[in-house]
């Protein structure tokens, strides 16, 4: 009989990817939803924000509270890297600790039992020999780990180093390789994708990866997400708009817009020049635009938050997440002077009904319209719709579009089909298939 192994990834995709190539060093094990039967059990954890990290340490306390005897629980990730002396010290439950530096020697480690963290930060690679997971045409390609940047709010930096990109030669071969198991749709991803190269000298990297990608047979589609806004070039922008292959999407977190705000949170760019980017990716053609902003950052006046307010109500955002300010330890911002948490929690509040009304302005602009898109398989919400997601969308994290009627085509999944948007339910939108794509 195998043994099984249960695996949770939490926080980001880049820890999925992480978690991906785990599970490739583990196919002698059965993968199994129930933790209660699992022989062995790992956390990849997430270490970013208060709410991230409560998140998993419930998780490994439930698991390990619900496992079976003689079961093995790995915690692994940024939270178990990030605090390892500490963690290693008040949670005896755990029988395997691990950082960001080993997922490719998972299985070594738990065949001995054995904690260990290694002082360099793991980068996947084409040889890394993933398990793809949650699809079979998507795939997410990381392609740096660490970060440059100095944000007075974040940790990222102190237990993942500064950026260290992999070679495009790598990055290609990987794509090919997924190409040929049947992926065409990719997400490329990193900490701060728009400094991609700059660590191996290349100026404007991500533009090369943009020819680079379009030049490999059977990509169909493919987005950038995570870029910075001082890393973030004119050049870079014309070329998303104008590529065959990647899509129209602008994934840029700007954190504020207040000049004196960007400022304390070191973002190394001001107001004028984030919004002459973001009014440069307006511009194009269908462009998708999507964001973030933090609530509450130490030095956040009222007037500054209003006009943060007022930016994103005009702007007109397709999508943005809205982040409470967390104060993190061995970050520039956790010295300075905070703000009450009553008064971070009712602006992230305020800010996330703009978001939600955002969204639905976005979702309104597309009723009418014929778009391409993959069904991904019946609806959660009822077993006769269909959910599906526009090519330009991200997986998970943009939404999903309801097929509520096929024109009796033949549907399969993980195929494109061109479909008519009819109408928008409440913040659902509701489509009906035209032809296969």
């Amino acid at each position: 009989m195998s043994k099984k192994l249960h695996l949770v990834s939490l926080g980001c995709t880049k820890n999925l990817v992480d978690s991906e190539v785990m599970l490739g060093r583990l196919k002698e094990y059965e993968i199994t939803d129930d933790n209660t039967q699992a022989d062995v059990i790992i956390v990849n954890t997430c270490g970013f924000i208060d709410a991230a990290k409560e998140e998993s340490i419930n998780t490994v306390l439930n698991l390990h509270d619900e496992r079976k005897e003689n079961s093995v629980l790995v915690m692994a990730g940024c939270l178990s890297e990030r605090y390892k002396e500490e963690l290693m010290k008040e949670l005896p439950e755990i029988d395997i600790f691990t950082g960001v530096g080993d997922y490719e020697k998972i299985d070594a480690l738990i065949a001995k039992k054995q904690s260990t963290f290694s002082p360099e930060v793991y980068l996947a690679t084409e040889e890394s020999g993933r398990v793809i997971t949650g699809s079979n045409y998507h795939a997410y390609i990381k392609i740096a780990e660490g970060c440059n940047q100095q944000c007075s709010f974040c940790a990222i930096p102190s237990f993942k180093g500064k950026l260290h990109s992999r070679s495009l030669e790598s990055i290609v071969k990987e794509v090919r390789l997924l190409v040929a198991q049947g992926f065409w749709d990719f997400s490329f991803i990193s900490q701060d994708s728009s400094s991609y190269g700059r660590d191996m000298g290349l100026k404007d990297g991500l533009r090369d990866l943009i020819k680079a990608v379009e030049a490999v047979e059977g990509v169909r589609s493919a987005r950038i997400l995570y870029l910075y806004p001082s890393t973030t070039t004119f050049a870079l922008i014309d070329d998303i708009a104008d590529s065959t292959v990647f899509q129209t999407y602008y994934d840029m977190p700007i954190q504020h817009i207040d000049e004196r705000v960007l400022k304390t949170m070191k973002r190394g760019f001001g107001e004028k020049q984030t919004i002459a980017l973001l009014e440069h990716m307006k511009s194009k053609p269908d462009a998708f635009i999507r964001t973030s902003v933090i609530a509450g950052h130490p030095g956040e006046s009222e007037e500054s938050f209003q006009k943060l307010c007022s930016f994103l109500e005009a702007f007109g955002f397709d999508r943005f997440n809205v982040f409470a300010y967390s104060n993190e330890e061995s970050t520039a911002a956790y010295t300075m002077e905070q703000l009450p948490q009553g008064i971070i929690e009712k602006r992230a509040a305020i800010l996330g009904e703009i978001a939600e009304q955002s969204t639905i302005a976005s979702l309104k602009k597309m009723v009418g319209k014929t778009v391409t898109l993959v069904v991904d398989g019946e609806s959660d919400e009822h077993e006769y719709l269909l959910s599906s997601r526009p090519l330009q969308w991200a997986v998970d994290i943009d939404g999903e579009i309801l097929i509520n009627d096929t024109n009796e085509i033949p549907v399969a999944y993980g195929k494109c089909y061109e479909a008519h948007i009819t109408q928008l339910a409440g913040s659902q939108l509701l489509a009906t298939l035209v032809k296969p794509a």
